[in-house]
């Protein structure tokens, strides 16, 4: 299994941008597909991202297309998700999570790092 950590959530202003970074450790990390996910007070965790294991596939949730941007290194064990004209409903904790193959199911991915608190004020 890889174990995630998630960095680089604050608070920010409507219409600003942060770029939120994963980091794993082990060997495997380039063998997974790695995911985004949201969960905000009262709501059930939604998904935002995903990247392919080798970095050549994206695929995002409607609600961030266009303003979300995920990649990653598998040099560096690093993913990041760049978000720009953030807006107030992408007030929430974002969490990283890594399964075998893109997925956009929660249920799917098998290991899941602590979360980063984003919050967008107006």
């Amino acid at each position: 299994q890889v174990q995630l950590v998630e960095s680089g959530g604050g608070l920010v202003q409507a219409g600003g941008s942060l770029r939120l970074s994963c980091a794993a450790s082990g060997r495997t990390f380039s063998s997974y597909a790695i995911g985004w996910f949201r969960q905000a007070p009262g709501k059930e965790r939604e998904f935002v991202a995903v990247v392919s294991w080798s970095g050549g596939s994206t695929y995002y949730a409607d609600s961030v297309k266009g303003r979300f941007t995920i990649s990653r290194d598998n040099a560096k064990n690093l993913v990041w998700l760049q978000m720009n004209s953030l807006a107030l409903e992408d007030t929430a904790v974002y969490y990283c999570a890594a399964a075998r193959r893109i997925n956009v199911k929660p249920a799917s991915y098998e290991s899941w790092g602590q979360g980063t608190q984003v919050t967008v004020s107006p």
